[in-house]
Order: C-alpha cells, then sequence, then structure tokens
C-alpha cells in the first residue's frame, strides 16, 4: 500500500466518522489528508461542536496531526449580548457547576472572558467547557481566579463586579 492510498483510505474513513456522528454528521464537513496530517474544514454552530470534530479524529488511528480550520457560524445575526446570555444559560445548565462563582465578564464578536473566584479547578474547566458549548462562541478566555480558601459571597461578588469607585 503506497503513502497516497494510505492517505486516501485515511480520509475515507475519518469522512465516514464525521458524517455519521450524531452531533456533526449534519454540518457535511470535509477533511483532506496529506502524509498522515489532516485537515478540517467547514462550519459548526459552536465551540464545542470544532473542538469535538477535532477530538474524534486525533483518536483515528494513523492521524499525525490535525489542523482544525473549521469556522464557528450561526444562522443570522448574533450580537455580544445574545452570546452573553447564551453563555449564562450554559452555566447556570451545568448541574456541577456554580454560576454564583464564575460568569461572563465580557463578549466581543465570539470571544468570551469568563471571570470570578473558585477553590476548585476542575469548576473552571467546566466553566470554559459549558461556555464553548452556547452559539456565538468562538473562543472562551478564562480569567477566573483559583484561591485555596473559600470566599464570601461579598469577595464572590467583588470578584464578579468591575466597579471603578472602590
Amino acid at each position: 500500500m503506497t503513502k497516497q492510498n494510505s492517505d486516501e483510505e485515511l480520509k475515507m474513513q475519518i469522512s465516514t466518522l464525521l458524517k455519521n456522528d450524531r452531533n456533526l454528521g449534519s454540518y457535511g464537513l470535509n477533511c483532506d489528508v496529506v502524509n498522515g496530517e489532516v485537515q478540517l474544514q467547514g462550519i459548526v454552530d459552536t465551540l464545542r461542536e470544532k473542538k469535538w470534530a477535532e477530538d474524534l479524529v486525533q483518536q483515528v488511528p494513523g492521524v499525525i496531526n490535525v489542523d482544525n480550520a473549521i469556522s464557528v457560524s450561526t444562522d443570522g445575526a448574533i450580537t455580544d449580548q445574545d452570546i452573553i446570555q447564551e453563555v449564562e444559560e450554559e452555566l447556570k445548565g451545568d448541574p456541577e457547576g456554580n454560576p454564583n462563582k464564575i460568569g461572563v465578564k465580557s463578549a466581543h464578536r465570539g470571544k468570551v472572558v469568563l471571570a470570578g473566584r473558585t477553590e476548585n479547578r476542575a469548576e473552571i474547566e467546566r466553566a470554559v467547557n459549558a461556555a464553548s458549548k452556547a452559539r456565538g462562541v468562538t473562543e472562551v478566555i478564562s480569567q477566573v481566579k483559583q484561591d485555596d480558601e473559600k470566599l464570601t459571597p461579598e469577595q464572590i461578588f467583588h470578584s464578579q463586579v468591575n466597579n471603578d469607585e472602590e
């Protein structure tokens, strides 16, 4: 089997995997493979779906590297305020998360900044993951501070509110 045939077989395997995935099948994602290097192309609705496609493809035997050129785009216009609302809903919908500790600091053209304080690193990761599920989010930046000590409700409030007069 030549390298070209191997790449063609890998491309067919990845295309089938993406097409049959229940989360990604409807998007019609494409891939190219050269020497085991995979480039993904297409459009999905959420950052989480983009990451999911990359994670799936990286698990395929023979894949050396994945260049994820998938774009995140929504049908119709979505404002920064819409994105903030969507992210807040995702944070509140996480049964293991605490939206009173971690919240949305800002959103600008799909880039979301999370802020707050928690003593739990896993809680920060869950918040980033939840935010990536929201429509319109193209990047999640965590400015969440990790503390070893428990915070009072007042400290939590002040960590999430930007008040220049204090």
